[in-house]
């Protein structure tokens, strides 16, 4: 194990954006796999430009080793609009590094298994790339890194627009690979696979642990807490030495110079506040007992069939994840749920109380050309939040978005800064239906934490496309996957399941289309027969299900904090008394929590 790149008390600002990083020291050995992350805005993008040499610090220097090999995806691309993939991928027409010309790959029938792994083996190596989608684009600029042997591979949000298996077909070869792999990704899943180290881009400096996304979380949570500590005792000093300086106007000039000095740096050495972000649900739409029902539905996608005859139903409250490869149709069919397109056979109805917002993966329905206030005004001046009136500028600030980024242009914002300013005037709408189309992409950790949290206790309907693993099992009940047969198929093993028939590769063996299908004589019809309950009674009693499962999951949770309390409280009976009081209250619910469960699923068929 050797260092190939070196950072030596490195620092770098730009002028409208502040100071990104300070005396940043670190060091790369040729078999690291790094994963970085922070906060939209941190320096995560301007660290791996100056690692990749694309720029030069401010202070300090970087130094990598003598005929290092580095090949980095940058977020922007720019692939030349008359290139094909065989310029790309096999050739220079992107790459001019000297990685190896053409004949050194041609024969290699990697190239066809990494095209095949990244979801592109439908297309031709003499495919022009002009035409391509964004994600299309994304994917080619990869399988040209991937087919070149580098030293080093600095990866900026590979994941984005890979599906669920290119996600995990992409984690098994970096991990096969020989070399250094620097990545930045939201994917907490593939961070945890990946990665055996991760840096955390914070307050103008990086901080190095040890592990992958779930070890960086344990360690972040005991560093806060060591310093929550470390706080509290400095707090309580800084107290004691305000109330001595106070103590009369005569007395304070009559005070030793060195305990004035000692308060003053105290009062000085108050840390800034850390941008954080905290979203709360905004007020919601009342919402009718009909969302959508879609009957003999078909949708075609140029001259690709995607679902043929389907008949799906979305009631009130139910939270539901799309699942398909690239090209499957989850867009489209969002986009009809969404209003901004007709099916080509059937029927789409949506609910008179239905006020839907489509959160799309794209960024150019922002307006760039306004700034980041006056985009948020252009929605709503005031927005109710829980029991606050808030103002435009308010409301920013609870998305994480500091005065001094309030008069910056839309078009000057990070990615993750211009995804949360997306979200951000999607809710300001005040909907009761949300769809989602790969909501995660560009978003950083502690955004998507908050995310989550703000849709787990969302009261309206969710309707939910992506391929980011914890989002679908924290946030949805339901999962349909379009596999690729025109059927949307219910998926009661959720993400795994999807997984498992893809590789065994019978979708159409076990598509059964839809599995909560109202057709008579559908699965859930005869279910719901056999169990004498209306098939409205069945998806009722289910979704009430689901919220007891949810419901015994937060107090199980509550429960292991009252423990952890009882723990730390062990000399102070009163408080003891207290919390085992409070325990005990909680074990009763729990309880009897479990047993509701249980005698509703003893009523409702085997799904």
């Amino acid at each position: 194990m050797a260092n190939i790149i070196n950072l030596d008390r490195v620092s770098k600002g730009y002028g409208p954006v502040g100071q990104l990083l300070t005396d940043v020291s670190l060091g790369i050995a040729d078999d690291d796999m790094i994963g970085v992350v922070g906060l939209n805005g941190a320096g995560k993008t301007t660290l791996l430009r100056m690692l990749t040499r694309q720029e030069e610090p401010d202070d300090g220097r970087v130094t990598h080793r003598r005929d290092l090999r580095v090949a980095s995806l940058p977020q922007r691309l720019d692939l030349g609009a008359t290139a094909t993939i065989r310029d790309i991928v096999l050739g220079t027409a992107w790459l001019d590094e000297g990685f190896g010309a053409e004949h050194e790959w041609a024969g290699d029938t990697g190239v066809r298994t990494i095209l095949d792994g990244l979801g592109m083996g439908y297309l031709g190596l003499d495919s022009a790339v002009g035409p391509m989608s964004g994600g299309e684009r994304r994917r080619v600029a990869l399988a040209a890194l991937l087919v070149r042997s580098a030293d080093l591979l600095i990866l900026d949000e590979p994941t984005n627009h890979l599906d669920l298996a290119g996600v995990a077909w992409l984690a098994g070869h970096l991990k096969s690979r020989r070399g250094a792999v620097i990545v930045v990704t939201h994917d907490r899943w593939f961070l945890d696979e990946v990665c055996n180290a991760t840096w955390e881009v914070v307050d103008q400096t990086v901080r190095a642990y040890e592990g992958g996304f779930a070890a960086w979380t344990l360690a972040r949570i005991e560093r806060q807490r060591v310093a929550a500590t470390t706080e509290a005792r400095r707090q309580n000093l800084l107290r004691k030495e305000i109330a001595w300086l106070r103590r009369g106007p005569p007395a304070r000039t009559s005070k030793p110079k060195f305990r004035i000095d000692a308060a003053n740096a105290l009062i000085a050495d108050v840390p800034p506040v850390r941008d954080s972000v905290s979203l709360r649900r905004m007020a919601t739409a009342r919402l009718g007992k009909q969302v959508y029902d879609l009957k003999d539905v078909s949708l075609r996608g140029g001259d690709k069939v995607l679902l043929t005859d389907v008949t799906w139903q979305v009631g009130p409250g139910e939270r539901v994840a799309i699942l398909g490869a690239n090209g499957a149709g989850k867009t489209t069919l969002l986009r009809l749920l969404a209003g901004q397109r007709e099916p080509d056979a059937g029927t789409c109805k949506v609910g008179a109380t239905v006020r839907a917002a489509f959160l799309s993966q794209e960024l150019t329905e922002l307006p760039g050309h306004l700034r980041l206030l006056e985009a948020v005004e252009d929605v709503a001046r005031r927005v109710k939040l829980g029991d606050r009136d808030m103002s435009a500028s308010q409301l920013a600030e609870v998305f994480g978005f500091t005065d001094r980024r309030l008069w910056t242009p839309v078009s000057d914002l990070s990615g993750g800064e211009r995804r949360r300013l997306q979200l951000l005037r999607l809710l300001a709408t005040e909907p009761n239906v949300l769809i989602l189309d790969e909501p995660t992409n560009d978003l950083d950790t502690d955004t998507l934490a908050s995310l989550e949290d703000l849709l787990d206790s969302w009261p309206g309907s969710i309707i939910v496309a992506s391929h980011d693993r914890y989002l679908i099992e924290r946030v949805t009940d339901n999962v349909f996957g379009m596999l690729g047969d025109g059927r949307l198929t219910h998926l009661p093993g959720g993400v795994q399941e999807y997984l498992t028939r893809l590789a065994s590769g019978s979708a159409a063996q076990f598509g059964v289309g839809e599995s909560r299908s109202t057709q008579p004589g559908g699965q859930a019809d005869r279910a719901a027969e056999s169990s004498g309950l209306t098939p409205a009674k069945v998806r009722e009693g289910r979704k009430e299900l689901s919220r007891l499962e949810r419901q015994v999951s937060k107090l199980t949770q509550k429960q292991k904090t009252l423990h952890e309390q009882l723990a730390q409280a062990a000399a102070d009976f009163s408080q003891l008394a207290v919390l085992d009081a409070q325990l005990k209250s909680v074990s009763a619910e729990i309880q009897a929590t479990e047993e509701q469960w249980m005698a509703l699923a003893e009523q409702l068929p085997d799904q």
